[in-house]
């Protein structure tokens, strides 16, 4: 192998891992939701992902999660709380509001309508 063959080599090697960091490690920090009165809210702002990418819940009480879609991209024009049944459209430079309440602690995951930004909401 010549030197073009080992450089190409670690090109391909340092996307793989920052794919694997950035799907699978960065962001997974979680934001709790704050409570005001029997609601707990959380925004989350959408702009080429999920900012929280994952939120924490009180299990069992009403939560409103307010999207604030930033980019215009089609893949982030929906999103979808599968568990749930809901599957809502997201205008871009809007805030839309979805109230939902996480019936047990758990993991409930929501996507874009393509399955391609994905979140996690946490009811503890």
């Amino acid at each position: 192998m010549n030197a073009s063959d080992w450089i190409a080599v670690a090109l391909g090697a340092a996307g793989i891992a920052w794919v694997n960091w950035y799907f699978f490690v960065a962001g997974r920090h979680a934001a709790p939701a704050a409570v005001g009165g029997n609601t707990s809210e959380i925004t989350i702002t959408v702009d080429g992902g999920y900012d929280p990418r994952t939120i924490r819940v009180p299990a069992g009480k009403p939560v409103r999660l307010v999207f604030d879609r930033k980019d215009n991209s089609s893949c982030s024009e929906e999103v979808v709380f599968p568990d749930f049944g809901i599957r809502r459209f997201l205008p871009t430079g809007e805030r839309t509001t979805i109230e939902l309440t996480a019936p047990a602690a758990g993991k409930y995951d929501f996507m874009c309508g393509m399955s391609m930004l994905r979140g996690t909401l946490i009811a503890e």
